[in-house]
């Protein structure tokens, strides 16, 4: 069968790929009478008394909603929130296999962000955590800010963040190889949409030198009156100080390439106008915009996708499931710049020194030394900028996640 034809029949034998279990025994008449009545009533009692205990008696405290209203669901655009049902699925499964983290798939049938907002801070008793997914920028960036001001939940848009944290993550490394820091490098993002953004302002914090963004209509410049919004404009302001005003101009002297558009839009003639050892992420997916041995006929020295069939696989499967299990255990009030940027360092400290080479620069997707990882760093980091609601052990988080993973990787094969 084709790799369609072999999705298809997934789906539908399993009629979707997530389920619920329960964690206790209900074998006998004592069972029911713990799981339900009347010993229900008990810890009912008590989250009445005090509400902080749901997390301690119920699964709240490990449970994240994915929301999506369907606008921007992988390269497939606004394809609506019932066709955006199986990559939520597929994000459920994925925090719970890689870091043990119970996540929900609920699409949405709004576009509204006034409505998207309300209907999240409706589910705040249910779930301690929100996954913002596929839903298209700018309005992305309100229901974020507004989630934020408004609810105790955390609040993670993994389009936006965890793009930017795998994407540092990558390049970390990826200045290692070539000798070079961050404020050392000038770098070109094609792409002004939520990833780009985040990634830009990630990168900035992090001590990026010049960064210039790219749209459909050319480089974002303070100024330009064609194809801008409040987001863009912000990051003219940040951007850019030279008013490039080409796409090739862009290209010319730049150490680093960041694609986050679309296919083909990139070409050997524009990697070889890029500064010696030259670093391309190229992350459209399926299409990059230009292909490894394209950019490498180019010049490039270290090549990254976004696909799994060539080295340097650019996933936010590295980020979002660590991400949200160190911010879950210590109940932070946010995810803010240091744990981003704690994660990606965690993600990059994976690879040791002398494992690292051009084509190994960031993590494999199934390694499952990352989640644990990254969770403690950003459980750290969470703590040491007066986030977390409760003080925990970094050490003890990281070996947890590590026995859910494992734990959860034998259920896998046994399926």
């Amino acid at each position: 069968m084709s790799l369609k034809e072999e999705a298809l029949k997934l789906h539908r034998d399993s009629r979707g790929k997530i389920e619920i279990l329960s964690r206790v025994p209900l074998a006998d008449q004592k069972d029911l009478s713990l799981a339900y009545t009347p010993g229900v009533a008990e810890p009912c009692r008590e989250i009445h008394r005090e509400r902080e205990l749901v997390n301690t008696y119920t699964s709240r405290g490990n449970m994240v909603a994915v929301v999506s209203d369907g606008t921007a669901v992988l390269g497939l655009g606004d394809i609506g929130p019932e066709a955006a049902m199986p990559v939520m699925e597929g994000k459920c499964i994925l925090f719970k296999y890689f870091a043990g983290v119970d996540a929900f798939p609920i699409c949405v049938a709004t576009k509204e962000p006034k409505e998207i907002v309300n209907l999240v801070k409706l589910l705040e008793p249910t779930f301690a955590g929100v996954n913002l997914e596929d839903i298209s920028a700018p309005r992305c960036f309100e229901i974020e800010n507004q989630l934020k001001r408004e609810t105790e939940m955390v609040i993670f848009h993994d389009d936006q963040h965890g793009t930017a944290i795998v994407v540092a993550g990558a390049l970390i490394s990826a200045l290692k190889v070539i000798g070079k820091g961050f404020s050392e490098v000038s770098m070109l993002i094609t792409g002004a949409g939520a990833s780009s953004i985040a990634t830009a302002k990630l990168l900035l914090d992090m001590g990026a030198g010049e960064i210039i963004l790219t749209d459909r209509v050319g480089p974002i410049w303070q100024g330009r009156p064609e194809g801008m919004n409040w987001a863009k404009e912000e990051m003219a302001r940040r951007t850019n100080s030279r008013r490039v005003k080409t796409l090739d101009d862009a290209f010319r002297g730049t150490n680093v390439f960041i694609g986050l558009s679309g296919p083909g839009v990139v070409t050997r003639e524009m990697v070889s106008s890029m500064a010696q050892d030259a670093i391309v992420l190229a992350m459209a997916n399926p299409i990059p915009e230009i292909f490894p041995d394209e950019a490498r006929a180019g010049g490039a020295r270290v090549i990254g996708t976004g696909r799994s069939d060539f080295p340097n696989q650019v996933n936010n499967v590295l980020a979002f499931p660590g991400v949200l299990r160190g911010a879950l255990d210590c109940r932070a009030r946010d995810i803010n710049e240091p744990m981003k940027q704690a994660a990606a360092r965690a993600i990059a400290g994976v690879i040791g020194d002398s494992e690292l080479n051009e084509g190994y620069i960031i993590p494999r997707a199934l390694d499952r030394r990352v989640a644990p990882a990254v969770a403690a760093a950003v459980a750290r980091a969470a703590m040491d900028s007066g986030v977390a609601r409760i003080q925990v052990n970094p050490a003890e988080i990281a070996e947890d996640c590590a026995r859910q993973v494992e734990r959860l990787a034998g259920l896998g094969k046994a399926r």
